[in-house]
């Protein structure tokens, strides 16, 4: 029998008359049955976050910083069974999601050093005459409670970028994981659950698309966080009502490789960018310029690169690629690339579906308004394109509505920052992939690719408003 995992209600474990089975995209075993919260069990979660908020945004930092390092160290003690979890349910090989585990244990406890770093400044107001003697203090407060949406590509780590910083920053967060793989934040409420916080500071539930509506339009959440596809982002944020919104969205990244750039270093990292869990990553590489000079020789050691890639079983340790996460994604791009090759495009390698797998792909010769340019693939294909020059190349990787991350492979410093100055991106990488994100850096993006930023400081900014004193000596 499969396993049953309760969902984590208002300090509570809950089922409903709801089951919600949870299957392994490899070979549709079931990895573990749960179950959709019902609106009453989320009224519950809302009602205990705002009672528990009162709690947690006078806790002193030092103990929410001790709950995220012990937290830290759970998830660290059981990093190989949650890494297997996540490996069984999403289909991400095995060494990837024992990487996303080290990640999401690194996550905590920077959110565990950031509880102790929020302050405020000290701010002189005696800049007229009638402000002599007048001086201004600062401090972030907490807001109250957080709703936070996460995806299925990242199932431990991009819920903990929310989940992390509203402990630390005296919050309380009701979280909404993903459908298709919830299980892995359900055992790390096991966790949760061991810790001395207020019921209802932390509720995660599986829900309905009915249901988890009202993360969206409750006016008691301040906060709404969400990661995942732009199209459900931005029409949340249309009827968000007067909460803050972080949308964390889709990309379609570029990569330029300048001429007299290192091409085997290029090839090697576009090669890890473009196909790693499947090139199911926001920041996956999908469109590459290359320097007319060098573009024959990229794109024959792309494609040397690419036919090395080990496809098969997420739990074999050697694995690179698995199946997407449902059938519905292979097809998808199954049919846009067939889109594209009817309309000119060319196949390097790769180019056919087999159930939910897609080989790894490499077009040459598309369109540049093609679905396989110019929308989200969320699949294992790159395409490459020769360009002229450099600035040649900023236009076309500006030439889209997402604006995430890009990578610039350059030995020429004066292109560096002219990179840096003009791609209009959240972040460039230089002399690597868009993939490349460390947990406390700065990460979002602009245009489609969504507001504000993650990184454990950055979401705190968020999750907290200044307060100002002004006081007046009257001595």
């Amino acid at each position: 029998m499969p396993k049953t995992y309760p969902f984590y209600c208002a300090g509570e474990w809950r089922t409903s008359d709801q089951p919600l089975e949870v299957r392994n995209p490899w070979n549709d075993e079931i990895v573990g049955v749960t179950s959709f919260a019902t609106d009453k069990d989320l009224e519950d979660a809302i009602v205990a976050a705002e009672e528990a908020f009162e709690i947690m945004r006078v806790m002193p930092a030092y103990e929410r910083a001790a709950a995220l390092d012990r937290l830290a160290d759970m998830l660290e003690e059981r990093g190989e069974e949650v890494a297997e979890l996540i490996a069984r349910e999403a289909a991400k090989p095995l060494r990837d999601a024992r990487t996303e585990v080290m990640r999401g244990v690194f996550t905590v406890r920077i959110a565990s050093e950031e509880a102790k770093r929020i302050g405020g400044e000290m701010i002189p107001l005696d800049l007229l005459p009638s402000s002599k003697g007048r001086f201004g203090v600062t401090r972030k407060v907490p807001v109250g409670p957080i709703a936070a949406i996460s995806p299925f590509n990242f199932p431990l780590n991009l819920a903990l970028h929310k989940v992390a910083p509203a402990i630390a920053s005296g919050n309380t967060v009701v979280l909404k994981p993903p459908t298709v793989d919830p299980l892995t934040m359900l055992v790390f409420a096991e966790m949760i659950d061991t810790l001395d916080l207020p019921k209802g500071a932390v509720s995660i539930m599986p829900m309905d698309r009915k249901t988890g509506d009202r993360l969206v339009t409750d006016d008691r959440f301040k906060v709404l966080s969400f990661t995942g596809s732009p199209d459900v982002g931005w029409e949340m944020k249309s009827r968000a009502g007067k909460k803050k919104v972080v949308l964390e969205l889709g990309g379609n990244a570029g990569v330029i490789v300048d001429a007299g750039a290192d091409i085997e270093l290029a090839a090697k990292r576009v090669r890890a960018g473009a196909f790693a869990y499947a090139g199911q990553v926001c920041i996956s590489v999908q469109r590459v310029y290359v320097h007319r000079e060098s573009y024959d020789q990229f794109c024959a050691k792309l494609v040397e690169e690419v036919r090395t890639i080990k496809t098969g079983d997420p739990l074999d340790p050697e694995t690179e690629v698995g199946p997407m996460i449902n059938a519905k994604a292979a097809e998808r791009i199954d049919s846009w690339v067939k889109k594209a090759t009817n309309e000119g495009a060319l196949l390097l390698t790769g180019g056919k579906a087999d159930g939910r797998f897609y080989e790894p792909t490499i077009i040459v010769n598309a369109a540049k308004d093609s679905f396989v340019c110019s929308r989200e693939a969320f699949a294992p294909i790159v395409t490459v394109f020769p360009v002229d020059s450099f600035d040649a190349a900023l236009k076309a990787a500006n030439d889209s509505v997402f604006g995430l991350q890009a990578g610039v492979f350059t030995n020429d410093v004066e292109n560096a920052f002219k990179a840096f100055d003009q791609l209009d991106v959240g972040g460039v990488i230089l002399n690597d992939i868009p993939v490349y994100r460390i947990d406390h850096m700065p990460y979002g993006g602009v245009k489609d690719s969504g507001l504000s930023r993650e990184g454990i400081r950055y979401a705190i900014e968020d999750m907290t408003e200044t307060r100002l004193l002004v006081v007046n000596r009257l001595s």
